[in-house]
């Protein structure tokens, strides 16, 4: 059984994967406060409701993955060089800090993104 709320997928999580996530949910809810959360494709995902998703992010066996699409991941190549991209995804190693203040600019990216799609 997958977990149904965000609250509920972070608190099944060890130590070392629910604090990232938790400053990722943080920053998200900062920069957004308006924010919606839930769980789409098995992962927290946070919306904003008649306009799309933001941003989705996961944990996994050695890195916190960020999904921001790809064109945050074209956007942000330069910031992202240390770590790995796909098209779509970024894998943050655990036990190393996240780059809060890029993970910022993503969610700016991607907010003003889904806003001009929605005019």
């Amino acid at each position: 059984m997958y977990a149904q709320e965000v609250d509920a997928y972070i608190a099944e999580l060890e130590k070392e994967k629910r604090i990232p996530l938790d400053q990722i949910r943080t920053l998200v809810h900062a920069v957004v406060p308006e924010v919606v959360e839930s769980i789409k494709w098995r992962m927290p995902t946070f919306s904003l409701p008649e306009v799309g998703d933001i941003i989705h992010m996961a944990a996994f066996k050695s890195h916190i993955g960020l999904y921001p699409l790809p064109e945050a991941i074209d956007d942000f190549q330069e910031a992202l060089a240390p770590y790995h991209t796909s098209k779509g995804a970024i894998q943050f190693p655990l036990g190393s800090a996240l780059p809060l203040e890029v993970i910022e600019r993503i969610v700016q990216f991607r907010l003003a993104l889904i806003s001009k799609k929605k005019l």
